[in-house]
């Protein structure tokens, strides 16, 4: 009788794959990328420790951060006005240089004006229209594309919120339109300090995605089917690590 075994083979990786891995980034690049994220992302906090514990100079003041972080809080929570103030007291020639910034802030104040008043007992639309009026009619009528805007959001005056809206009327009302004014006004702000806008690692990756796009299209280089960036790893250690609140840090 004859005894059948079985054997894993392991799998052979492609040349492509072989050379990436021969691939080995400085710990000190890596330090930096983490450092950039922390700073443009506006983590102060964990910029300054991680800034001290990988001995890195810091990209920006503790404070500087701070008062990005506080802006982008307001706008997060629908306090416009209390943005508007903050950000007209610390940079005052970003919003007088940005008509497109101010009109996206602007907007989205009425939105939430919208909102309060969708939300009240009798829906008194009073403060909503008159804001509309004298904040964002005169600037609506130097572009088209504001122009547009502003009838599309005061049609929200128009569709209680419980009805169903078309989906581009509903989109003012998501999170999403905070977090998209709140992104802009942190650009502005980096650019302001002459600092990089977006992070290191995002341009990076955008960088990585274009060269696979027209190495493919080219058909200049041997690829495999699909080449993982390497962002849904199966770490156990690390995923227990940040389940429980604790993000591993890489230092030197």
């Amino acid at each position: 009788m004859m005894t059948s075994s079985t054997s894993t083979a392991t799998p052979v990786k492609d040349a492509f794959t072989r050379q990436v891995e021969e691939v080995k980034t400085p710990k000190s690049d890596i330090n930096a990328l983490i450092l950039d994220y922390l700073t443009v992302a506006g983590y102060p906090n964990a910029a300054a420790k991680f800034s001290s514990e990988a001995n890195l100079q810091p990209q920006q003041p503790t404070s500087a951060i701070q008062q990005r972080v506080r802006i982008q809080k307001f706008i997060h929570r629908g306090e416009i006005e209390n943005a508007l103030k903050a950000l007209n007291d610390v940079y005052p020639s970003i919003l007088d240089n940005d008509d497109t910034l101010l009109f996206a802030l602007l907007r989205l104040q009425l939105v939430e004006l919208i909102r309060d008043s969708n939300n009240s007992p009798d829906r008194d639309i009073s403060a909503a229209l008159k804001f509309a009026q004298t904040k964002l009619g005169p600037k609506a009528t130097t572009k088209p594309e504001f122009l547009e805007d502003l009838e599309k959001t005061m049609s929200l005056l128009v569709f209680p919120q419980d009805d169903d809206l078309d989906p581009s009327l509903a989109a003012l009302l998501e999170p999403d339109l905070r977090r998209k004014v709140a992104d802009q006004v942190n650009q502005a702000i980096l650019e302001h300090q002459r600092q990089r806008k977006e992070t290191a690692i995002r341009q990076l990756v955008q960088m990585r995605v274009w060269s696979e796009e027209v190495t493919r299209k080219e058909n200049k280089k041997d690829l495999p089917g699909t080449i993982e960036l390497g962002f849904d790893g199966d770490d156990v250690d690390r995923h227990d690590a940040i389940q429980n609140g604790h993000e591993p840090m890489i230092t030197t």
